[in-house]
């Protein structure tokens, strides 16, 4: 029996994770669940899952739930600290993070220092503090396991390999549901377009950044960390049928995909079965109704969010952090009406270019050039929206 903590279990990598530990109630048990405001949901799944510690981002949502859940436990926390019990509980084996920002951030910090394995769905993690949490998985003997599709599939084919066997690994991407469109398209299209992806069924800031190709941004400094790749060695392709999820090519010119349907429950299993396999009753992958397979090459000219995910990588320090708060800013703006899709990269841009790169090595550091970023962006988006108005005077 493995024990299970899901942080962010209301989310939709969250309620996946349950699906698959509903799957496999003999083999995994949830022992803590932490969540963000949704007190109804987490009220659901306390009755159902019976955990021994949850969390709520917040004392309101927390509140809420106490007056609607009967028979709540006795360690029930709120906010990072909550979030933290639910990651370090002693029972606890494999923690899934979906947590979004430096909570989740400093929850996988004091569960790798607790020894649980880390099955990671949260990009910031990495992105933000690639090098302190690898370096913390290393001291403390702990595995980090991707729980996206894409480094999932790069793990699995990796499996047993030498890295001195991989020539480059590539992150394969749907393209968003505007690939193709021109820059004047691009310029008048709303939060409910993009809000469309082509294949998967996602949360609404991972789906604006996949429409923006930052979310392939944020997966190549992913796998930087993950698997200990130059930035050189990291490739993008546009997949549009998300059929391969990523492929690797050795050294020899030989190339090796994962393929299958796109289910975020399967590299959810994987994590949660690792260093085993398990059986599945989840959709096969049927190749012949899959039909023709495309691949593109990613157009940085009218998606520029990819080529500062990259800018940011090659300076590595701090300017990942910076990119990460700039984007979060700028996709909230849009999703709110006050800016157009194509300044979420002006926005990311800029506040990248005021931000002079320093060395970031401490939670501390990380945490206070986030807020720096935010404030900057969010200043930007003033700006911005200013003119905006102004030109419509």
């Amino acid at each position: 029996m493995k024990n299970l903590a899901i942080l962010g279990s209301t989310g939709s990598i969250g309620m996946s994770a349950l699906s698959v530990v509903d799957a496999y109630p003999d083999r995994l048990r949830v022992v803590s669940l932490a969540a963000g405001d949704n007190a109804d949901r987490m009220a659901e799944q306390h009755a159902r899952y019976q955990p021994e510690v949850l969390a709520m981002a917040n004392g309101a949502a927390m509140d809420r739930l106490r007056t609607i859940a009967k028979n709540l436990p006795d360690k029930c926390g709120t906010g990072p600290d909550g979030l933290i019990a639910v990651a370090t509980h002693p029972d606890v084996d494999l923690v899934i993070c979906a947590s979004a920002g430096t909570a989740g951030l400093e929850a996988v910090l004091a569960a790798i220092r607790a020894g649980k394995t880390i099955a990671l769905a949260n990009k910031e993690v990495l992105v933000m503090a690639g090098q302190l949490v690898m370096a913390a998985a290393r001291e403390h003997g702990v595995s980090v396991l991707p729980v996206d599709s894409e480094h999932n599939a790069i793990h699995q084919c990796l499996h047993g390999r030498n890295i001195n066997e991989i020539r480059r690994v590539i992150l394969t991407a749907s393209g968003g549901p505007f690939r193709g469109e021109s820059l004047e398209t691009l310029n008048n299209v709303g939060p409910e377009e993009a809000l469309r992806h082509p294949t998967w069924k996602m949360g609404k800031k991972i789906t604006i950044d996949s429409a923006t190709l930052m979310n392939k941004g944020l997966e190549v400094i992913e796998a930087r960390w993950l698997f200990g790749m130059s930035p050189q060695q990291i490739d993008v392709v546009i997949h549009p049928q998300s059929v391969v999820h990523s492929l690797v090519e050795l050294i020899d010119g030989s190339v090796i995909a994962q393929l299958g349907v796109t289910d975020m429950r399967l590299p959810i299993q994987y994590a949660c079965s690792y260093p085993d396999r398990w059986g599945s009753s989840l959709p096969k992958l049927d190749l012949v109704r899959s039909g023709r397979l495309d691949f593109y090459e990613p157009e940085h000219d009218r998606f520029p969010c990819l080529s500062l995910a990259y800018r940011a990588l090659s300076a590595e320090a701090s300017l990942p952090v910076v990119l990460n708060a700039a984007n979060e800013v700028a996709v909230n703006a849009f999703l709110e009406g006050k800016v157009a899709f194509t300044s979420i990269a002006r926005i990311i841009e800029q506040t990248m270019d005021d931000h002079t790169p320093s060395s970031v090595e401490t939670l501390a550091s990380i945490q206070k050039l986030n807020i720096w970023a935010h404030d900057h962006a969010s200043q930007i988006v003033l700006e911005l929206n200013s003119q905006v108005t102004a030109g419509k005077a």
